[in-house]
């Protein structure tokens, strides 16, 4: 226990030197507090986005999943979070240009300098706001989780100490300390959960070996639907449709487009997604998977467990302590992005509709730090659902942004009500779907809020089109190149209908139809590659 105990205080006292060497003066301006003075070079910008979109969801939700559903989550989570890369080259370039010439620095500042409309700048706000305090609540949830399995502290007390820590950077360091301990805690999380995959694989014998073995006792995880029932072919291309509506969308992924030193940097950050994301979620999704053989009958929220209970069960004290801090840097590197990005959008967009003369420092976003991590634990004390689940609640509430950004973006002519009205359109269908007072059929009800939000965004903007006379639309460059068709083709592919059911060939311990996905992302980077040296 006190080796354990050791390497944790270890871990948070280096992670608080790195934000402590890394911090900004405290009376900085916004765009040093917030943006690092836009500044960040393509091995920063890179480990920062990674470890930012990388969070609690990923190592014990995705494993949670594996345990649960199989390697039915990974081609969800690995080819479809890589596929959101396309969003990048989309709107990240755009929005990185817009940034830079006009000093924006949050979200909705952009928003509302594209359409002049304070309370649609206002409405975007407040549901980034909204759906991003759940997500942030699943950071101390998880790091509860560990630190109760690892060394019995209590659950709640877990949550408080992760947070304090996470706090006490950010409210010092701003985004140059936050963007250096992401890169560190994002490095540290990559190695230890390889770390931890070798460690459950070599204890039952070897990878291949263990997953017979996980074969032999439960063949439903190693084809779709899953081990639950649950990834049939509607629910499939759901998932992998959220995650690109999605992504972009979470307000600290959105504020790091602002954040990169060039354009360049972007293009980088979009070639090496696919990759990246592909390998990081194999690991914890094995790892659940291979936990069947320790713990077969986790039900449930007990399955989001899965990683630390294995660590804790397998290794000696200093491996499971090392193991244990890759969870805990992966939900660190979200939170404090999490709670720097939700300040300023506090600080630029709520405080000035009360104040009139805003305050040329940080202070107010600081404490809006506080009162953000206050209200993430107490969601966090006694969570209603599964990882999966609460995230899959906030990811749909975040993707409804998605038509205001891309058409406000691109549409030579744009109206505010349009956006507004898509908003509203889609977030009362979420809580109609919610309290299940509409039925989603096949699909996750995404597919139907997404439809809706373009469609009435689009209509409205039609009719207000046609009143101010002939309406006139231009062409993206991006929808008139080849690249983005064959990448759209790429998707399709990506619904692999042919093979539901099937387990065998097995390759390496591995269904072939993993492998397919695997193959499918590294085609996605060939094909972006070339797209980038082209432009």
């Amino acid at each position: 226990m006190t080796v354990k105990i050791t390497i944790l205080v270890g871990y948070f006292i280096l992670v608080l030197a790195i934000g402590f060497i890394a911090r900004t003066r405290w009376k900085s301006s916004p765009e040093t507090y917030f943006l690092a003075d836009r500044g960040l070079g393509t091995l920063v910008l890179l480990g920062t986005m990674v470890a930012t979109n990388f969070s609690a969801f990923t190592v014990f939700g995705t494993s949670g999943a594996g345990y649960r559903d199989g390697y039915a989550f990974f081609p969800i989570m690995g080819f479809g979070t890589g596929f959101m890369a396309l969003t990048f080259w989309i709107l990240g370039r755009r929005i990185w240009r817009l940034g830079r010439d006009r000093g924006l620095v949050t979200p909705p500042e952009l928003v509302k300098d594209i359409y002049k409309s304070p309370l649609l700048s206002f409405l975007f706000a407040l549901v980034m706001i909204v759906f991003t305090i759940p997500y942030l609540a699943l950071q101390p949830m998880a790091a509860g989780y560990v630190l109760e399995e690892l060394v019995g502290l209590p659950y709640l007390w877990g949550c408080v100490l992760v947070t304090g820590i996470i706090v006490l950077y950010t409210l010092r360091g701003g985004l140059r300390a936050v963007a250096w301990t992401d890169v560190f805690q994002g490095t540290v999380m990559f190695l230890l959960l390889l770390a931890s995959l070798i460690l459950v694989a070599s204890h039952h014998g070897g990878f291949v070996a263990a997953n017979q073995k996980v074969m032999a006792a439960a063949p439903e995880l190693f084809s779709r639907p899953g081990g639950t029932g649950k990834y049939t072919l509607g629910i499939w291309f759901s998932f992998i449709m959220l995650w690109f509506f999605c992504d972009p969308m979470f307000p600290q992924l959105f504020q790091r487009f602002f954040s990169a030193k060039s354009e360049r940097n972007l293009s980088h950050i979009m070639l090496f997604y696919p990759v990246v994301c592909t390998v990081v979620f194999f690991m914890p999704i094995a790892v659940g998977v291979l936990g069947r053989l320790s713990f077969p009958d986790l039900v449930g929220k007990q399955a989001d467990r899965i990683l630390p209970m294995v660590m804790t069960s397998i290794s000696g004290d200093v491996m499971a302590a090392l193991v244990m801090a890759a969870g805990l840097a992966a939900l660190m590197s979200t939170m404090d992005s999490q709670l720097l990005t939700l300040s300023s959008i506090f600080t630029r967009d709520i405080v000035p509709l009360f104040k009139r003369e805003s305050s040329s420092n940080s202070l107010s976003g600081r404490i809006f730090v506080i009162f953000l991590a206050l209200a993430g634990l107490a969601l966090a004390y006694k969570p209603s659902a599964t990882i999966l689940q609460i995230a899959t609640q906030t990811f749909t509430g975040l993707a409804v942004l998605f038509p205001t950004v891309i058409f406000g973006l691109y549409f030579k002519r744009i109206f505010a009500a349009s956006a507004i009205l898509s908003i509203l359109c889609g977030e009362t269908l979420m809580v109609l779907f919610f309290f299940k007072k509409l039925t989603a059929g096949i699909f996750l009800p995404v597919v139907w809020i997404m439809l809706a939000t373009f469609m009435v965004y689009l209509v409205v903007h039609v009719i207000l089109a046609f009143r101010e006379g002939t309406p006139r639309f231009r062409m993206p460059g991006w929808l008139q190149n080849p690249y983005f068709y064959i990448l759209g083709a790429i998707f399709v592919l990506g619904m692999d209908f042919w093979a539901w059911d099937r387990i065998e060939p097995v390759v390496w311990g591995i269904p072939l139809w993993m492998i397919y996905f695997m193959g499918l992302s590294a085609l996605q980077t060939g094909v972006m590659v070339a797209w980038v040296r082209r432009k």
